[in-house]
C-alpha cells in the first residue's frame, strides 16, 4: 500500500502546489499527519510565544489523483484512522476561542490518551478521531489550511471520521488533495479553539465522480447525507448548508423546493461544526433512511 509521510506538508491549498505523489482511483493510500501545531508542543509549561504560528494546520500532500478532471467530484472514503501518539494537545486563552476576550493569558493542556480514552482533568472521555482539515486546491487562488470554504479546508466537522465518505470539488487537474489537523475528540463548535489535537495515520481510498453538479463539500455516513457550508456568519452558513441540501434533493430525487423544505424541517438537523475559524462552518444532516422510503 502507498504511504505519504508527514514531512510532505502544505500550509496553503493552492493550484500552484506541486504534487508529491500520484494515486489511481480505488487505490488505497496511508497519509501520515502532524498535529495542528506541527508537533511542536510537548509540555504544558512550554512558552506560548515560542509557538510558530506560521506552521499551524499543516496538511499532508498534495496528492494528484489520476483521471480527476476539472469539474469532476473527488470521492474520499475514510477507511481507517490510527492515532500515532499517546497524548493530545489543547490550547485556549487570550484572543483564542469563543471567550478569548475574557482571558488575560494563554493555556496549554496535555491530554493523555490510553485504551481509546482521552484523560482530560478527572474525566475519561471515549475518543472518536476525526479530520479537521481536508480539501482540494481552489481554481485560481491560495487559501490557508486554517480557513474552510467550498474547497473543504479547515471545516472541523466531527462527522468526517472513519467510515465517512467526503465529496470535494476538483478545481484543477488531479485535484491536489491534502488532509491534516486530526482530533482524538472534538465537540461541535470547537469553542476553546482546538479539539484534542493529535498526529495520526489516515487510510483513504479515492474515486472520481463525473457529470454531477452537487454543491460541495458533502459527506455521507452509514446513516446520513450531509451538506457543509462555511461563511462569514453562522446565519450565512446555515442558509448555504440548507440551500445546498435542497438543491441536492431537487437534482437527485426530483423533489420540489417546498417538498425538500418540508422534509428538512421535519427530519433534518442543522448543526454547527465550528465557530473559531476565519469562516464559520455549519452542516445540514438528513437521515438516509428517510430517502430510502421515497415512494412508500
Amino acid at each position: 500500500m502507498l504511504k505519504l509521510e508527514k514531512e510532505h506538508s502544505i500550509y496553503l491549498f493552492s493550484p500552484n502546489n506541486s504534487p508529491v505523489i500520484k494515486v489511481k482511483p480505488k487505490e488505497k493510500i496511508i497519509i501520515e499527519t502532524m498535529d495542528a501545531l506541527s508537533d511542536e508542543i510537548t509540555f504544558e509549561d512550554q512558552p506560548f510565544e515560542a509557538i510558530n504560528w506560521d506552521r499551524v494546520n499543516p496538511a499532508t500532500g498534495p496528492i494528484f489523483i489520476e483521471d480527476g478532471e476539472i469539474g469532476d467530484i473527488l470521492e474520499v472514503k475514510i477507511e481507517k484512522i490510527n492515532i500515532t501518539r499517546d497524548y493530545g494537545v489543547m490550547l485556549t486563552g487570550k484572543d483564542m476561542g469563543v471567550l478569548g476576550n475574557e482571558f488575560e493569558k494563554n493555556y496549554i493542556k496535555i491530554v493523555p490518551i490510553k485504551n481509546n480514552k482521552a484523560y482530560l482533568f478527572d474525566y475519561e472521555i471515549p475518543i472518536e478521531p476525526m479530520i479537521g482539515v481536508i480539501g482540494t486546491a481552489p481554481k485560481d487562488k491560495e487559501i490557508p489550511c486554517g480557513t474552510p470554504g467550498e474547497h473543504g479546508g479547515n471545516m472541523d466537522c466531527k462527522i468526517i471520521k472513519e467510515g465517512s465518505t467526503i465529496y470535494l470539488p476538483i478545481n484543477v487537474k488531479g485535484a491536489l488533495f491534502a488532509l491534516g489537523d486530526l482530533h482524538a475528540i472534538m465537540g461541535d463548535g470547537e469553542v476553546c479553539v482546538t479539539g484534542v489535537e493529535i498526529p495520526a495515520e489516515v487510510e483513504v481510498t479515492f474515486n472520481i465522480i463525473k457529470n454531477k453538479n452537487w454543491k460541495l463539500p458533502m459527506v455521507k455516513t452509514n446513516d446520513k447525507i450531509i451538506t457543509i457550508a462555511s461563511k462569514k456568519t453562522l446565519d450565512e452558513a446555515a442558509f448555504s448548508a440548507t440551500k445546498n441540501m435542497v438543491e441536492y434533493l431537487e437534482a437527485e430525487y426530483y423533489f420540489t423546493k417546498e417538498k425538500a423544505m418540508f422534509l428538512l424541517s421535519a427530519t433534518g438537523d442543522l448543526r454547527i461544526c465550528q465557530v473559531v475559524d476565519p469562516l464559520k462552518t455549519v452542516r445540514m444532516e438528513l437521515p438516509l433512511e428517510i430517502l430510502s422510503r421515497k415512494g412508500e
